[in-house]
């Protein structure tokens, strides 16, 4: 199985599917154009944990960067669901939600994403549509379909192999039902959850929920943070074939992509390290928390190890703010999202709020131009 397989952030198919030739659609025009000036900004958090640190102190600087952020007018902050990783502490996303959302005052808070499949629709709407009820208008449910994490766990979880991601359509339309408004007849109803219509978007990191959040004419968010080969294709493929529905009257598009931003392009070099050995530690199937910086990953991996993990880091943002800003503009001009996730992997929690600081500088002094 593709090691990467367990880190599903985002991921709603197996990422497995031939990649087209991209070359006629990169830059074709749309209708729908994003000014790169108006690109919102918000947070992934997968919870990530240092060396022997406690649960509690890994998500108390979560909440500290939220509340940070949201100063910053950030739009978002998402946490992901992942289970039995050593080294991520956002198993129970619901109640981590609940927990940031109750620190926080306006920021909007989500699911980046709810892996579907893992849980009854009934109980997700149960779960959301308390949370709706508590924050009213701050909660976001972002939905995947991979199991985020080995199949054992998958299985546990399950409890049966039976329900997987091919079910993941039906599974979304029973959830949409319980959110909505009831009908005649409805046997079973989500209390609270019925009539909250909590936002949802489809998460994924090829073509497979790029389609059905088309088709379906909901948000949908791509995992450029660990899956960026596949990102031209499927926001192409969203947006061919969206339909307007009373959730979107237009196709809105997000990325997630790793963010580091410091005060030289060596310095965010340095502090980029320990995202690559993260994913370093995630080939070789071993804990994955944060590891401090080096000033060079050489001696660190293999060929083929850097080869696999420059691969799944290819859309990394890196460097000084006048770096990040070129960088930015350009990804925004290519891709016309209206929405950057950022994943900011720092081992020192200072490091990860200058790097917030000076990317909130960057966006709000983009100079104002169409996309392409």
């Amino acid at each position: 199985m593709d090691p990467f397989h367990r880190l599903d952030i985002f991921r709603a198919d197996d990422g497995n599917r031939p990649q087209l030739k991209l070359s006629a659609i990169l830059f074709r025009p749309s209708h729908h154009q994003t000014d790169v000036n108006s690109i919102a900004l918000s947070v992934l958090d997968l919870v990530a944990m240092r060396p022997q640190e406690s649960v509690g102190h890994a998500v108390a600087r979560s909440v500290e960067t939220a509340q940070h952020v949201e100063k910053l007018g950030f739009k978002r902050y998402w946490l992901a669901e992942h289970h039995a990783i050593k080294g991520l502490a956002c198993s129970a996303t619901a109640v981590l939600i609940g927990h940031i959302a109750a620190a926080t005052k306006t920021i909007r808070v989500g699911s980046g994403g709810v892996m579907l499949p893992n849980h009854a629709p009934l109980v997700v709407a149960e779960q959301f549509g308390t949370l709706e009820s508590l924050f009213p208008g701050r909660i976001d449910l972002g939905l995947g379909r991979a199991p985020g994490s080995d199949m054992a766990t998958a299985h546990a979880l399950r409890r049966t192999l039976q329900t997987s991601g091919d079910d993941f359509p039906e599974l979304l339309s029973e959830l949409q039902r319980y959110l909505g408004a009831p009908y005649p007849g409805q046997r079973v109803h989500a209390v609270p959850g019925e009539n909250t219509n909590v936002p949802i978007t489809l998460l994924g990191s090829s073509d497979y929920s790029a389609q059905l959040a088309g088709r379906l004419g909901l948000s949908f968010a791509f995992a450029a943070h660990f899956a960026p080969e596949y990102l031209f294709q499927a926001l192409h493929l969203y947006r061919e074939t969206f339909e307007p529905s009373a959730a979107q009257q237009h196709p809105y598009a997000m990325a997630g992509l790793p963010v580091i931003v410091a005060p030289t392009d060596a310095e965010a070099q340095r502090l980029f390290t320990t995202s690559q050995q993260r994913f370093l530690a995630l080939i070789r199937s071993q804990p994955i928390e944060l590891k401090p910086p080096v000033e060079s990953m050489d001696g660190l991996w293999n060929p083929a190890e850097k080869q696999a993990v420059e691969l799944r880091l290819g859309r990394a943002i890196v460097g000084s703010a006048e770096t990040v800003a070129k960088k930015l503009a350009e990804f925004v001009e290519r891709t016309r999202v209206h929405e950057i996730f950022a994943v900011t992997d720092t081992y020192e929690p200072a490091d990860r709020l200058r790097s917030y600081d000076l990317l909130a500088k960057v966006a709000s002094s983009l100079p104002k131009r169409a996309a392409a």
